[in-house]
């Protein structure tokens, strides 16, 4: 079983730059593909990002691709979500999580942390 925990959410400008972090406890870290979900008011959740066991392989949302960057230390069991030039339609409930199986789907996620709020101020 893994446990996930998410950091580093609150109010940010638009057009600047924040890191999320999600800790994961466990020694099978390294065998999930990890994703970030969001999840703004009154809409439903959505894929962000998501990058394969080792690190090689990474897909985007097109929403957020060339503005986000999904990356994993597998020392530290933790996977990030570098978010730059943030738009006010970024925010959002964001939420990392984790598969045996890859995709975009929810469904697919075994895993889920309890999500970090992310405002962007225009």
């Amino acid at each position: 079983q893994v446990q996930l925990l998410e950091s580093g959410g609150g109010l940010v400008q638009a057009g600047g730059s924040v890191r999320l972090s999600c800790a994961a406890s466990g020694r099978t870290f390294s065998s999930y593909a990890m994703g970030w979900f969001r999840q703004a008011p009154g809409k439903e959740r959505e894929f962000v990002a998501r990058i394969s066991q080792g690190g090689a392989n990474t897909y985007y949302a097109d929403a957020v691709k060339g503005r986000f960057t999904i990356s994993r230390d597998s020392a530290r069991n933790t996977v990030y979500l570098q978010m730059n030039s943030r738009i006010p339609e970024d925010t959002a409930v964001y939420s990392c999580a984790a598969t045996w199986l890859g995709g975009t789907s929810g469904a697919a996620y075994s895993y889920w942390g309890q999500g970090t709020q992310v405002t962007v101020s225009s």
